[in-house]
């Protein structure tokens, strides 16, 4: 059903082959076509291969349908319902990241202040037990508590919304690929 990816030049190119238009586009989705989820299948295959483009050059489509299947109107249909998929992709990637960051500040207004009561009490601790073994278990033992209390908030701001980003740039670039319908 999907052919290989191939780049040509700066455009990096994405030949899709099918049988049939209806293959293109998610069979249990009700709405018109232009407004349609692309098939899964192919969702992935254009994603995946998508992510072999050079980060800087422009993407292409290409989807090949049977001659009988790829007059003009069918064209228009393709082209707006594969750049609807990824925008709405694109704004399901920005709400994602919202919320990501959202739970970031929340883990970080929490953690924040755990951790100086943390410290805070560790120091207590060692000022008032001394340098003994129990004194210290204690003392590191609540500065390390405070840390783990900010892992969230420091695994949200350091890495987990970099994917993200990286995901919605990348369903941007596609939304804006040039889409071209060819006959075989």
């Amino acid at each position: 059903m999907l052919d290989a990816i191939s780049s040509t030049g700066e455009r990096h190119t994405i030949p899709i082959r099918i049988d049939q238009l209806a293959r293109l586009f998610n069979s249990l989705d009700p709405t018109p076509f232009h407004e349609r989820d692309l098939d899964e299948d192919a969702e992935r295959f254009i994603v995946d291969w998508a992510e072999e483009a050079p980060d800087d050059g422009p993407i292409a489509i290409v989807v090949q349908l049977p001659s009988g299947e790829a007059d003009t109107a069918v064209k228009r249909v393709v082209q707006d319902a594969i750049r609807y998929n990824f925008e709405s992709r694109a704004k399901q990637a920005s709400r994602e990241l919202r919320q990501l960051l959202r739970e970031g500040r929340r883990a970080l207004f929490i953690g924040v202040p755990i951790l100086a009561f943390s410290l805070i009490a560790s120091q207590l601790v060692t000022n008032l037990s001394g340098e003994g073994a129990f004194s210290r278990v204690a003392s590191e033992s609540l500065v390390i508590f405070g840390w783990v209390a900010n892992w969230r908030a420091l695994e949200i701001f350091l890495y987990d919304w970099w994917p993200i980003m990286r995901r919605g740039r990348l369903y941007r670039r596609l939304a804006a690929a040039d889409v071209q319908v060819l006959a075989y």
